[in-house]
């Protein structure tokens, strides 16, 4: 018979070396649960068990299928016996139970006392979703950190440009400098219009407009606003570059 009630998956875990030093037990951690969702009015949407497994990552087969279906809002609330069931890293718990807020679907665990179906659980999701968010933040810190060294270095950060081709992560001329160089050079000594000269070289009017403006034709790399030298070749003069900016300016291109 079918009822209205939301619905709830519950998740126990127990690793080997657990259950043996300390007695965890699957069946009673479900017991609990299940009385517990029950009591608040959950129906009970599937028993999802990763027995005998660590709790050092969320790589567990039961853990992936009881996320997939998360995503899919099969089920209105996790129930979970408690936070170190679910995961012993602080930061895979925070990130994962912020993506469940984002999901909306509720978390709770028993043991701790956290839950999200009411004013203080809900003042704790908001604390931890904070954590999740700085974490965030730290790693694109890093990231970035790590792509402004490489730039400072002289490598590389995005696709090669006309010119130039990539070979093992450097940038190296692909034998058409020539050609850069005489689209420059006719750019500045003619009246041609910047739509006949891309026409004329099968680009678009705003990729040559970028490649004439782009400074890696001088062995240069930019990143985060930053100018490095850069450890490639260049294929263009600074002089003939300079000029052509100097062109760019006159006629008002931004």
């Amino acid at each position: 018979m079918a009822t209205n009630k939301p619905l709830a998956a519950i998740y126990v875990r127990v690793s080997t070396q657990d259950q043996a030093q300390h007695g965890f037990s699957l069946n009673a951690q479900q017991e609990s649960l299940e009385n517990y969702a029950k009591a608040l009015g959950y129906e009970i949407y599937k028993i999802f068990r990763d027995e005998g497994k660590s709790a050092k990552d969320l790589k567990r087969p039961e853990m992936i299928k009881m996320l997939a279906d998360a995503e899919a809002k099969k089920f209105s609330a996790i129930f979970i016996y408690k936070l170190d069931r679910f995961s012993r890293s602080l930061k895979d718990l925070i990130l994962t139970i912020d993506k469940l807020k984002e999901w909306g679907i509720d978390f709770v665990s028993l043991q701790d006392r956290i839950e999200t179906t009411s004013a203080s659980g809900k003042l704790m999701f908001h604390i931890i979703s904070a954590f999740a968010e700085f974490e965030r933040n730290v790693i694109g810190d890093r990231t970035k950190f790590g792509m402004q060294r490489k730039a400072k270095e002289g490598g590389f950060i995005t696709k090669s440009p006309k010119g130039y081709k990539l070979i093992d992560k450097l940038l190296v001329p692909d034998g058409n400098g020539e050609t850069i160089s005489k689209i420059f050079q006719e750019f500045l000594d003619s009246d041609i219009s910047l739509t006949q000269l891309a026409k004329k070289n099968n680009m678009t009017p705003a990729g040559m407009k970028k490649l004439l403006k782009n400074i890696t034709y001088l062995g240069k790399i930019k990143f985060g606003g930053e100018i490095s030298d850069g450890t490639h070749k260049p294929i263009i003069s600074p002089s003939l570059f300079n000029k052509v900016q100097d062109k760019i300016k006159e006629l008002g291109w931004i």
